[in-house]
């Protein structure tokens, strides 16, 4: 009880100083004012996190498995990555601290540096990837207005570093006040993205019909197996569950934390999953061609001519995502030093994105990259988050002890500072699913990554209870 007098009885100017922070990695946010994220907030963050020009091509990429198929995975895989997101999100509301601050407990507090490592790649290479896109977008703006080569064309080189350089300076100003920033671009970007999304479903049903699109189905050298669609839209989702607690730790409610960002994900992935379907199968039915390849928005808006206005828009929708990008990468770099604070952080990682963002270029297919990422993810994330869900809900029974996160020779520094069991548990998983990723049985039904993830969960939970 004096613990929550004691973070509530502040002084006009600690307030101040609270409300205008942004807290570090291991830093425990106060239940004070400084927990200013409301359910509205919450909900409009996560809307924007997916409803955007990444969800719309991942859409594209599973149509392969033809709208019924596309759908099912849709309907599946993300409901269930999004349930992970909300037990993360309430271990960031009950702790305090960011999400890789949460692996120490489970990792050790060296030991967490590398899921940390792993995290940062992951969200600068997420920014990249929808930097990209919305870079295609401008593109095809630069050609209309100025007549040079949209992305696709020959010498579009120039269109495309124009376009990343547009983006870049808007990543800028959407975290130049860290978590604020991204809170009022999040409810702005909120409305973009729902006029947006039922004024390109109306016009793609005009163009071509919802039976049509139904009974396409795509030529089998392009079809995309149940399983392996899967495992696209798990790591997809999946993602996002390292970089929730960045948010839900300035929540005052366990609803704010949970259920806000649950359903805003579901609601925002599931729309534009289902725009980037039905567009893209529009698109193939229209032109008699379906290529994966080209079906990120940009091409497909100006295939069935959705105008400039869809070009500007899926621009903004990418900087609402990117704004929860950055602030996870961001953060993430707090966990690896002390030296470098918090708002510092996030000017870094945005410039190493910036950087990042021009290596498909150098490519001959930004499918095959992007595929690779997500391959990469799911390997990797799937078992991380296992762990640590297991490790606070039944290891730790919900409480974690946030002054021993740094303390040297404390409860969670193990041996040397890195807890071995986590270790072959996150291990174990990858293993495994580098193992079942390819096997028939798993390509054609439930994927690998959800597999991975629990069996590393399992054999964490083993290894932890022999330390009992």
């Amino acid at each position: 009880m004096s613990q929550n007098i004691s973070e509530t009885a502040e002084t006009p100017k600690a307030l101040s100083e609270n409300l205008a922070k942004e807290y570090s990695a291991t830093e425990k946010v106060p239940h004070s004012e400084a927990r200013n994220m409301t359910f509205i907030d919450m909900f409009a963050t996560w809307i924007g996190a997916n409803a955007n020009n990444g969800t719309w091509y991942i859409g594209g990429v599973v149509a392969g498995c033809s709208f019924g198929g596309a759908l099912a995975v849709t309907l599946i895989a993300n409901p269930i990555a999004y349930l992970f997101m909300a037990l993360v999100g309430y271990m960031g509301y009950k702790a305090g601290t960011s999400t890789m601050a949460l692996t120490r407990p489970a990792f050790g507090v060296r030991g967490s540096s590398l899921p940390t490592l792993v995290n940062l790649t992951s969200f600068i290479g997420w920014t990249a990837v929808n930097t990209f896109i919305a870079a295609i977008s401008i593109s095809f703006l630069l050609k209309d207005s100025l007549g040079w080569a949209a992305f696709g064309e020959k010498n579009s080189a120039k269109s495309m570093i124009v376009g990343i350089l547009i983006m870049s300076v808007l990543h800028l100003a959407s975290i130049s006040l860290g978590h604020r920033s991204v809170k009022m671009i999040e409810r702005i970007g909120m409305i973009l993205v729902a006029v947006l999304g039922i004024w390109e479903t109306i016009v793609v049903l005009q163009n071509v019909s919802l039976s049509q699109i139904i009974h396409w189905r795509p030529t089998a050298s392009l079809s995309l197996p149940f399983g392996t669609a899967v495992d696209t839209m798990a790591a997809f989702s999946l993602a996002w569950v390292t970089a929730i607690a960045e948010f839900t730790r300035y929540t005052k409610k366990k609803t704010s934390a949970t259920v806000a960002p649950m359903l805003g994900a579901n609601i925002g992935l599931f729309w534009f999953a289902f725009v980037g379907i039905i567009a893209t199968i529009a698109a193939a039915i229209t032109s008699g061609t379906y290529d994966p390849n080209n079906s990120d928005p940009s091409t497909i808006a100006s295939k069935l001519g959705l105008g400039w206005l869809a070009l500007i828009v899926i621009v903004i929708t990418s900087t609402t995502a990117n704004a929860i990008n950055l602030m996870a990468a961001g953060i993430s770099l707090t966990n690896l030093t002390k030296k470098v604070k918090a708002m510092s952080a996030l000017w870094i990682v945005t410039v190493f994105a910036v950087l990042l963002t021009f290596v498909p270029l150098l490519f001959g297919s930004f499918l095959d990259s992007f595929i690779a990422f997500l391959d990469y993810l799911g390997m990797v994330l799937g078992p991380l988050i296992g762990i640590m869900v297991t490790d606070f809900f039944l290891v730790k029974k919900r409480v974690y002890e946030v002054p021993e996160f740094e303390r040297v020779e404390g409860k969670y520094w193990f041996s040397g500072g890195i807890h071995w069991g986590a270790f072959i548990a996150w291990a174990s998983g990858v293993i495994v699913y580098l193992l079942i990723h390819n096997l028939p049985f798993f390509t054609a039904s439930i994927g690998a990554t959800y597999p991975a993830l629990i069996l590393s969960g399992v054999i964490y939970w083993i290894l932890s209870s022999f330390r009992k």
